[in-house]
């Protein structure tokens, strides 16, 4: 019993480290000398400090706030930033609200480990469980290293998508914008998106996501 305890200690443990670890993701940074950039993870309790002129936007993983800060120093939270010295406007934007965990290749870069259902068997159908959300019919896909995406119409046969990812072409070495590239999935389609062994998810699209670039926390895919 005390094994059992200690294990499960452990893991409600990491899965705290994990969230702590990874609060909001950068998507715009505008200014000189700032020491955090475009797509760049932050950490809750990270402090930024803005010229009067520079401005950061932050999406929220969990809370789904969307934050354009303009100079003052920020502190990064759990849920929303605190700005001194600064302006900050906030938009509650459609997003997954952390509820998809990342994969045990990402978890271990972060010093943790954390488990997310396995991905159904191939020609799974309508069986196969979506494990995230996306609120954007154009994912922002993360993978790291590039190589080929194959994403999949899993509710129904026919439609899939092969993307060839060189890694100079990912934005901050990880990420692809099927939006850069005028590619769209289907608002209420159920997708297999898989990267190689050991890399694959199912998500759905949102029957009211929106096209073209909108949010990337309500359309980040994590492979």
């Amino acid at each position: 019993m005390r094994r059992i305890l200690t294990a499960a200690a452990i893991l409600a443990i990491s899965a705290g480290a994990a969230s702590a670890q990874q609060a909001a993701l950068v998507e715009d940074a505008k200014g000189r000398n700032l020491d955090v950039d475009f797509m760049d993870y932050v950490d809750a309790g990270r402090v930024i400090k803005l010229g009067p002129n520079d401005e950061l936007v932050l999406g929220y993983l969990r809370s789904c706030w969307r934050e354009t800060i303009k100079g003052g120093t920020v502190t990064v939270g759990a849920e929303q930033s605190t700005v001194e010295g600064g302006t900050v406007r906030r938009q509650k934007v459609e997003c997954d609200g952390g509820r998809m965990r990342l994969t045990q290749a990402q978890s271990g870069q972060a010093g943790v480990m954390v488990f997310r259902a396995p991905p159904r068997p191939a020609g799974a159908g309508a069986s196969a469980t979506p494990q995230t959300t996306l609120y954007g019919l154009s994912p922002v896909i993360e993978v790291q290293g590039g190589g080929t995406v194959t994403i999949e119409r899993v509710d129904q046969p026919g439609e899939k998508l092969t993307v060839q990812v060189a890694a100079r072409q990912l934005q901050r070495g990880a990420f692809h914008d099927l939006a850069k590239a005028d590619q769209a999935l289907v608002a209420g389609g159920v997708y297999r998106a898989s990267a190689g062994p050991g890399r694959e998810i199912v998500f759905k699209i949102d029957p009211e996501a929106k096209p073209g670039q909108a949010p990337i926390v309500s359309r980040l895919l994590r492979l």
